[in-house]
Parts: structure tokens; sequence; C-alpha cells
């Protein structure tokens, strides 16, 4: 079993840093960042639980919302991955949305 406590720490520092962010901030773009990222950890989840499966797209449930997606996102990707590569490559995804989300 992988050590996916990386992942899991990753996705709540920006999470919580989302929910501290301004509105105004949250507006310029992290907000749409954070939803890009939990659409792509959530992607990546659904591909490993059912292979061969069209991946259904997360919602946006607006810009309020957009930290607990990553939240339930990352957690939920962080169940199924096998392989500390796995690992790596979603803590570098994490990291880089919030780099370009700016908090």
């Amino acid at each position: 079993m992988v050590d996916t406590t990386p992942l899991s720490r990753a996705v709540d520092h920006f999470a919580d840093r989302l929910r501290a962010a301004p509105q105004s901030r949250l507006q310029r773009g992290a907000a749409a960042e954070a939803l890009s990222l939990a659409r792509e950890l959530a992607r990546r989840a659904q591909v490993r639980e059912t292979p061969g499966v069209e991946p259904r797209e997360m919602p946006d449930a607006g810009m309020f919302a957009a930290a607990d997606q990553i939240t339930v996102a990352g957690h939920d990707l962080a169940l199924v991955l096998t392989e500390a590569g796995e690992v790596e490559e979603a803590v570098r995804l994490v990291a880089e949305a919030q780099k370009r989300a700016g908090v």
C-alpha cells in the first residue's frame, strides 16, 4: 500500500488557503483554478475506479465551494492510487494549481 499522505496534505493546504482567500482573489481566478484541479483529480479517480467508463465532469458549484471540491476530489483520488509515482504526480498537480491560483 502506498502512502498518500503527501497528496492529502497538499490538497488540504490548498483548500485551507482558498477558504482564507478574499472573495476578490477567488473571483480573479483562484476558484476557477481550483475547480479545474478538482475536475482533473476527480477524472483520474474515476478512470482508476471504473476503467472503460467515460468519467463524469465535476459540476461548477460556485467559487465558495471550490475548496470543498478539491478536498473531496483529492481524497477520493488518494483512496485509489497504488504507486508512489502517481502520488508524486498528483502532489505536483496540486502545487502547480495552487501557484497559478496565487494563494
